[in-house]
């Protein structure tokens, strides 16, 4: 039967929905609202035996489609899983699902937390039912899964996921997919149908609360739009040029001293007095949350009355009590809880669990005005506002700063607007010189963005599928995924491309065509000596580099050098010497002559160091301590003026002379290109901008080729390529039962640490830090390793180590992408506390956040819960041991 189209299945419903009958009648009495058409019409086809993909904005009430299915599961005596991408929303839907049919009905899983796991209602996380259908759980009675943000698909890091449950789960399986606004829903929907059967794909673009979208210039705050259509407001582009340069004065300096940037407790008083509070601050970082927080207290903004005062202080008294006073200090709850009382949040994810529920409850109950948030709160919390204001319109996004995206506007904009409180919501961009207008409009105007498949497969899915199924047979599973139904859609759009190419190559062709000879090979010829020049720059390049290593490679602390470089270092100070680890050789730390500390990085040091000297450090030298750093630089300044030092100044340039690299073969091929007829043509720039041209065409075109090969069978080569590594490490076809029960972007690595035998001989305190090692990721590159509490567990982190490398090796022949590193950065700390040390001594001086502790450690249960499974019973027991003094204080009640 041919699965009806979006329009049709409207018309389907519309004909129908008078005589609704049974549970959802029983459904719609029950609530003290009218149900909108799109939730209908769901409800409707899940009443009829049919999965449905709901795709609408945030607070257009989707969830009410997952209610209604709990409900009909309920009703039918089946069980009903509903997930959620991140546990903060599980928790949140448990609670709910609690009070309506009662604790006795409703369990949670979320890793690291196990409730009435035989319970009719289940929350859990994506991540855990991936788990149980991998681990060969009896499904048998379940009847419905609500896949909650399942536009998470999209995600990078944890996408593929989804798509694992969506394509494992039992047929008979109705699916609840609850969606964003994205622009390719009949996409997904169709690939849904095709993987689970009869798919309803209901899209509402419709917001109850309808969206203004304004712009904040100093404290004035402007409609960004014109009455009608997506134009930019002409007052507001008026206003916004009196702070841009003229015609004919644009220096950067002038631009920027006209416009003042407000503070933000003007810009929270500009809210205020329009009537826009309250209010969500979207600041794409912790540390401007935080930054944020203290300006407004710095400032004396006050925004609670005394009544409300008493009540955030009563709630307070409540938070201090379930927390040890002696982590308070670390947790920061003073300034957290002076915010508060003054009606002013944070919430990000360096903050402890606690706190970020304060946070939420205090807000939606009237008692806070504005929350610094980042853009974790725009992932499906209940906590709308009034309005939502966006401070810039970048983010930092692991690599770089871009620009956002307008699904992420959508999605951080989806808060502005309470249903049942506001008539209309409002979205507020602070503007600056470095913001277009234009851009603002883009981003408002275009309000839906494609879902793009992530999926891949992993050490873990591959080891899974063969304990079920043939190689052959896993390739047909793995072809069903929606990365394989976009790659195949795709291939259509680049053949065309491929036409087109082709045609144009023919006519830059025609065009160089050269009557003195073969123009082609004469290019061929100029685009080789290139090609030799280039490979002769790289050559002389690692030459001079190997020079300034041996420079640099004798060179002990305390030793003072002048480095040639374009940043001006002057005499330097080494602090710590070369040394090599298994990120390769790395370069000295240095004090430079201005007093920065600077871990030297190769392409900054242009020519071989200059030995200067040798100082001697003061006794307990410490470079963190600026006191300590200049004290050193007045050691360099006296010993430079007494002339124990040479002077950088008088220093002579280097005369490194750069090696003849590949010359010969250069010369050979120019008289070559000298020789050839083509050389001697009048036209011969001319034919060679067309060849350049053709040249370039020829590239796209191969790898047009290329991708249309790749495309068509795409899933199935990387599936045989990690087949070919856990091959190559013997876990195909003999050890693949440990690799079955471990899940995560480590997870090759784990089962090598098991089956190595690093976990059985380690105390409670060192299987919790090296399980810490293969979880946590720091958010900032750290040098070096830390030194370790115990011999025992730095010897085992060196065999992890080792582990790593011989994986990293496989893994780059192979061509796949490489697994993290192990990280120690927060083995002593967890450590200390499985030692059952305070927070605040655990955490010691450590770069992360009390919330990020809470958060590591809980990763490091759920690993250890796995691992258990996979150990001797001896080593299970201190496992098990380690997880029990973990799960202690803030980690047990977050």
């Amino acid at each position: 039967m041919d699965q009806p189209t979006p329009a049709q299945a409207y018309a389907q419903f519309q004909a129908k929905k008078g005589t609704m009958t049974g549970p959802l009648a029983e459904f719609r009495n029950e609530l003290s609202f009218e149900l909108d058409d799109f939730q209908l019409q769901a409800c409707s086809a899940l009443s009829d035996g049919r999965s449905v993909l709901v795709a609408a904005p945030t607070g257009a009430g989707k969830t009410i489609v997952a209610q209604f299915a709990v409900k009909l599961a309920v009703s039918r005596g089946v069980r009903v899983f509903y997930t959620a991408p991140i546990k903060a929303l599980s928790n949140q839907k448990f609670n709910e699902l609690c009070d309506a049919y009662g604790e006795e009905s409703v369990g949670l899983l979320t890793g690291d937390v196990s409730i009435r796991r035989d319970a009719q209602i289940m929350v859990m996380t994506t991540e855990v039912l991936r788990n149980m259908i991998y681990s060969g759980t009896d499904l048998s009675d379940l009847g419905f899964v609500v896949l909650d943000e399942v536009h998470y698909l999209g995600d990078r890091f944890r996408g593929p996921v989804w798509e694992e449950v969506i394509i494992h789960l039992p047929i008979h399986v109705l699916l609840v997919s609850l969606s964003a606004t994205v622009s390719n829903a009949e996409e997904f929907g169709a690939w849904l149908a095709e993987v689970r059967g009869s798919t309803d794909v209901i899209v509402s673009e419709h917001r109850p609360v309808p969206l203004h979208n304004h712009a904040c210039v100093g404290t004035d705050i402007f409609p960004l739009f014109a009455p009608r259509g997506f134009n930019v407001n002409k007052e507001l582009e008026r206003y916004v040029r009196r702070f841009q340069p003229s015609p004919g004065n644009r220096r950067r300096g002038r631009y920027f001293s006209r416009f003042r940037r407000p503070a933000r407790s003007s810009v929270i008083e500009a809210l205020g007095s329009e009537n826009l509070l309250p209010a969500i601050f979207f600041i794409f970082s912790r540390n401007g949350c935080d930054d944020a927080l203290d300006q407004c207290l710095a400032g004396g903004v006050d925004l609670t009355s005394s009544r409300e005062k008493q009540e955030i202080a009563l709630r307070l008294d409540d938070l201090s009590e379930e927390l040890p006073a002696e982590d308070l200090g670390v947790l920061g709850f003073h300034n957290f809880s002076a915010g508060l009382m003054q009606g002013i949040g944070v919430h990000h994810a360096g903050l402890i669990p606690q706190f970020k529920e304060v946070v939420e409850e205090l807000f939606v109950r009237g008692l806070l005005r504005v929350v610094f948030a980042t853009e974790t709160l725009a992932l499906g919390i209940n906590m709308p506002a009034r309005t939502v204001v966006l401070e810039k319109l970048t983010k930092f996004n692991g690599e770089s700063h871009v620009q956002i995206t307008p699904g992420e506007y959508t999605q951080l904009t989806g808060r502005a607007g309470r249903r049942g409180i506001d008539v209309e919501g409002h979205a507020v961009t602070v503007w600056n010189p470095q913001i277009e207008l234009a851009d603002i409009a883009a981003l408002a105007s275009k309000r839906t963005y494609a879902l793009k498949s992530q999926f891949t497969p992993t050490y873990n899915m591959a080891a899974n599928l063969l304990a079920r199924m043939t190689s052959e047979d896993a390739k047909k599973v793995l072809e069903t995924s929606f990365a394989q139904y976009q790659a195949d859609a795709a291939v259509v759009g680049l053949a065309r491309k491929v036409r087109s190419k082709e045609e144009t190559l023919a006519g830059y062709e025609s065009a160089m065509e050269c009557s003195y000879g073969d123009f082609s090979e004469y290019a061929g010829l100029r685009r080789t000596i290139a090609q030799l020049e280039k490979r002769a720059s790289n050559q002389r390049s690692k030459l001079r580099q190997r020079d300034v290593i041996e420079s640099l490679s004798h060179l002990g602390v305390g030793d003072t050098i002048f480095i040639p470089s374009r940043r001006g270092f002057g005499a330097c100070v080494v602090l710590q010497a070369l040394r090599n680890d298994d990120h390769g050789v790395r370069l000295p730390t240095v004090l430079t002559e201005s007093g920065k500390v600077w871990h030297l990085r190769p392409h900054e040091v242009t020519e071989p160091a200059v030995k200067l000297g040798r100082i001697k450090l003061p006794k307990k030298f410490n470079h963190r301590v600026v006191a300590h750093r200049r004290q050193v630089q007045a050691i360099v300044e006296t010993a430079l003026d007494e002339g124990r030092l040479k002077d950088p100044a008088a220093v002579p340039r280097s005369k490194h002379k750069a090696p003849t690299v590949g010359q010969d073969e250069i010369q050979l091929v120019r008289q070559q290109l000298r020789d050839h007829p083509c050389h001697e043509c009048p036209d011969r720039e001319t034919h060679a901008r067309w060849a350049e041209r053709a040249a370039k065409v020829e590239k796209e075109l191969s790898s047009l080729t290329h991708q249309i090969e790749g495309r068509t069978s795409s899933i199935a080569h990387v599936f045989d390529r990690v087949c070919n590594v856990l091959v190559t490490l013997k876990f195909l076809p003999d050890d693949s039962w440990i690799l079955r029960r471990i899940y995560g972007e480590r997870d090759l690595l784990t089962a090598m640490s098991v089956r190595a035998g690093i976990w059985d001989r380690l105390t409670e305190p060192e299987v919790a830090a090296l399980a810490s090692s293969l979880v946590y990721q720091a958010r900032r590159e750290e040098g070096g390793v830390p030194r370790l509490p115990s011999k025992q567990l730095q010897e085992a982190f060196v065999e992890l180590q080792q582990l790593w490398s011989q994986l990293f090796h496989i893994e780059t022949d192979s061509r796949l992408p490489i697994t993290p590193e192990p990280d120690p950065g927060m083995m002593k700390a967890i450590f200390a506390w499985t030692e059952g040390k305070t927070l605040s001594s655990a955490m010691g001086s450590a770069e992360f956040s009390a919330g990020d502790f809470v958060r590591w450690a809980k990763q490091t249960l759920d690993l250890l819960g796995q691992v258990e499974n996979v150990v001797e019973p001896g080593t299970a027991k201190v496992i098990k041991r380690a997880a029990m003094s973990i799960r202690r204080g803030v980690v047990l009640d977050s």
